[in-house]
């Protein structure tokens, strides 16, 4: 019987002359444009210098400055009234002013202080642009030294090259993941209220855990080839591949599949047509995917969006990508998502089933 029931599932699947493409379409596209949109460095931001000095010092400090990928020379202001009045119009978004005697005191005093003003509307490229500025001011300072007092040397772990791809792209298959194998399972039986083919299965002696588990096979085939088809994008179009072994993120890959599939039939279950269905989901992804840690780290959160992190699914599978990506884990160090990850899939499963209401009106 479940054999038929998978049959059908994948019959009515391939009908659809739209979803086969954009199952394939969708992992494509998202690989090809996400991971440089939703990239949180923040480079070519437009500079505004302010010399007081005008000295060979002065000078070789706006030469490092404009040197760096993270900011463009645009203006040179006579005042700091005059720069103020480059970022009122938008054409610059720092402002770097250099004191008089910037030389003098950096060589006989070793000390000098600059200033730094950022257009801060926008909080995350104001914020970043002047660290990254205030960073080269600190290398230029310590290299102007003649017997630095300290000698620090950074070595990045896992992320070497500090390439912010690979800190997206496991993520960013982890959403692709969710949305199609969230989006499509919310849409199945609701579908098939609308059109009036769930009263054949009612008629049939089909028990509810056979016509869940025959729901839910199809998307976990799906998620699998989608998933395969973003490791091999990003291999091919980033250099981006797992540090530890892909048949560790396949089996958390199987378990998170059916607790999002689950969820997605849960709501359709409890939708009477697909317009409230798309929209309860709609909802709930929103919060998925902004409270997972997937922009933003959950340790900058307020404690009680941290809270509210734990009852995330999509929070654990991402630390599972991003650890075995990044770090290398292995199963024996993902324990705590392991144990997650099953609490979801039983709980929201359980739920699917019980909440299928079989009757033949």
């Amino acid at each position: 019987m479940l054999k038929f029931l998978i049959e059908k599932e994948f019959k009515q699947l391939l009908r659809n002359p739209v979803l086969p493409r954009l199952i394939l379409l969708f992992p494509c596209m998202m690989m090809l444009l996400m991971p440089w949109a939703a990239n949180l460095e923040i480079k070519d931001n437009n500079l505004c210098v302010v010399d007081n000095d005008h000295s060979p010092s002065s000078r070789r400090l706006i030469e490092k400055v404009s040197g760096s990928d993270y900011f463009n020379l645009k203006q040179n202001a006579s005042s700091y009234e005059e720069a103020m009045l480059y970022i009122e119009k938008g054409e610059a978004d720092i402002i770097l002013e250099i004191p008089r005697h910037f030389e003098k005191n950096m060589v006989k005093e070793n000390k000098v202080n600059v200033m730094i003003s950022a257009n801060t509307v926008n909080g995350t490229k104001g914020g970043l642009g002047s660290s990254y500025l205030a960073s080269i001011v600190s290398d230029f300072s310590n290299t102007s030294e003649a017997k630095p007092a300290i000698q620090m040397s950074v070595l990045n772990l896992f992320n070497p090259h500090l390439n912010y791809k690979v800190f997206m792209i496991p993520a960013l298959m982890v959403m692709l993941l969710t949305m199609l194998c969230g989006f499509l399972p919310s849409l199945n039986i609701v579908g098939e209220k609308e059109v009036g083919t769930i009263e054949q299965i009612n008629v049939t002696p089909v028990g509810k855990f056979s016509f869940i588990l025959a729901k839910l096979i199809p998307y976990w085939i799906i998620g699998l080839i989608v998933l395969s088809i973003c490791f091999f994008l990003a291999k091919v179009l980033y250099g981006v591949a797992p540090a530890g072994n892909l048949g560790t993120i396949y089996f958390f890959a199987c378990l998170f599949i059916l607790v999002i599939s689950g969820f997605g039939l849960i709501i359709s279950n409890h939708s009477a047509t697909m317009q409230q269905a798309m929209f309860v989901m709609f909802f709930f992804m929103i919060i998925f995917i902004l409270m997972s840690g997937l922009f933003t780290p959950i340790n900058s959160m307020p404690h009680w969006a941290q809270w509210i992190t734990v009852f995330n699914p999509l929070t654990y599978f991402i630390q599972v990508m991003r650890m075995v990506y990044l770090k290398g884990s292995g199963i024996g160090e993902l324990g705590t998502q392991f144990i997650a990850l099953c609490s979801f899939m039983l709980f929201f499963n359980t739920w699917a089933v019980l909440s299928y209401r079989k009757t033949n009106s």
